[in-house]
């Protein structure tokens, strides 16, 4: 199942690409922030690699610019990949808790003291049971939407973008019913022409291996 695959993908915003083999971005949130870009040769798609996650990270309101002061306190550079990752979505969490000023309940600190916390709090984000983790989800969708219209303006990826990585399928309910395109339209004079780039989800758990394949055999 390659990413050119239909039922590999699911649509957030259709658009109405100028025409086919335009420039396309990939956007790919796991354990860091990955960000390609593909343009069109005359023959095939070339990949552009990138380090773009690293890329300073703009915040778009109050609650964002404390972010950006609590995270610099912690880590002086503050990149986008900071918070759209998935140790960025226990960085966001923790900034929360702290910005809120909500004590942890000891249920969600057994929890999280088991192993990895981004899928505990995304869990209890989903399922409603802890409000910090909710709104960890909606501001790291929000986030997440700018970021990719971000990389979508600097490569002029009129084409489409691809979320890939491993978080955005699981989080796909917040990402397709919350703030995510808003943000990634949010590009002020540019937002009538960003809503016209086609956005998608990447499903396939194996699509990065499928790449490298494709490399290796010269496909």
């Amino acid at each position: 199942m390659a990413i050119s695959d239909p039922a590999s993908l699911v649509t957030l915003q259709t658009g109405r690409p100028l025409s086919e083999r335009r420039a396309l971005a990939l956007v790919s949130a796991g354990t860091g922030l990955g960000v390609a870009f593909m343009l069109w040769n005359g023959t095939g798609y070339e990949v552009a690699a990138s380090e773009g996650g690293h890329c300073d990270f703009a915040p778009q309101d109050e609650v964002e610019d404390a972010l950006v002061a609590w995270l610099r306190r912690q880590f002086g550079h503050v990149s986008y990949e900071r918070i759209v990752s998935g140790p960025g979505i226990v960085n966001l969490y923790r900034f929360l808790r702290a910005f809120r000023k909500t004590p942890e309940p000891p249920w969600l600190t057994e929890r999280i003291g088991l192993g990895d916390a981004a899928p505990v709090i995304s869990a209890a984000g989903l399922s409603g049971e802890d409000p910090i983790c909710d709104e960890t989800l909606t501001r790291f969708v929000r986030i997440y939407g700018a970021a990719a219209g971000n990389y979508a303006l600097t490569a002029l990826a009129v084409g489409g973008v691809f979320l890939g990585g491993g978080i955005a399928p699981k989080l796909l309910a917040r990402i397709k019913d919350g703030p995510f395109l808003h943000a990634f339209a949010a590009k002020g004079r540019f937002a009538e022409s960003m809503r016209k780039i086609p956005v998608h989800v990447v499903m396939a758990p194996d699509v990065a291996l499928l790449g490298a394949a494709s490399c290796v055999s010269g496909a």
